[in-house]
């Protein structure tokens, strides 16, 4: 668990895990959060310009490793820059799983073992700029194969074509991060409500993130 201040806290985790929630209740209750939503909140013309032929074509077909890493940290970083002196970016999805996002994507589209799509994704990702990140990773569950028939359960109508496997990689990636350390936190959220999720992420968070220092306003 990191002891010093860290620029920005993310929360991470699969689909229908409670993301949006956690981050409305942690801007709700913390003054010095700056809520800065999703990379694509930040840098919109790229992402709009692939899906005008179709985005999931483009994702999981006619994209490469490189142009998919590089969209998604590229869109990180302006995210990065948007955040104000003296205050905590509040990130939906951190670099972990900007990173994990990638690995699963290229297992599935290049046939690749989880762990050489992650050492893939991670050669890659070594060129670009990292800032300091309390990440916290909210799981469905701890076991990849539940954790996967919670979340497409909550979706509410059947994931298609590539999606379920794509989705079910991005399980095992996300578990596989959490066992090398990439996460200051894993937060198993199964039968456990908003209040009681939002206790623990709140107790982690300021057992972590001492008052920040006055900072210029560079990210």
């Amino acid at each position: 668990m990191p002891t010093a201040w860290t620029g920005f806290v993310s929360l991470n985790g699969p689909d229908n895990v409670g993301k949006t929630t956690q981050l409305r209740i942690l801007a709700q209750h913390r003054s010095g959060f700056q809520p800065l939503g999703a990379i694509h909140d930040h840098d919109s013309e790229p992402w709009e310009r692939v899906a005008a032929d179709g985005y999931a074509a483009w994702w999981f077909e006619t994209s490469t490793t490189v142009e998919l890493t590089g969209m998604l940290l590229a869109g990180h970083a302006k995210r990065a820059a948007a955040r104000e002196a003296g205050r905590t970016g509040l990130l939906d999805r951190g670099l972990p799983m900007l990173l994990a996002v990638a690995a699963a994507t290229c297992a599935v589209k290049d046939g690749l073992p989880v762990q050489q799509a992650m050492d893939t994704v991670a050669g890659i990702a070594a060129a670009y700029p990292h800032w300091p990140e309390t990440a916290v990773l909210l799981v469905p569950a701890l076991d990849a194969e539940r954790s996967y028939a919670i979340t497409s359960a909550r979706e509410g109508r059947p994931w298609t074509g590539v999606y379920p496997t794509y989705q079910k990689t991005l399980h095992a990636v996300l578990l596989q991060q959490a066992d090398h350390g990439a996460y200051a936190a894993v937060v198993n959220c199964e039968d456990r409500s908003p209040d009681d999720v939002h206790a623990e992420i709140a107790a982690l968070l300021d057992s972590s993130l001492p008052a920040p220092p006055l900072m210029d306003g560079n990210p």
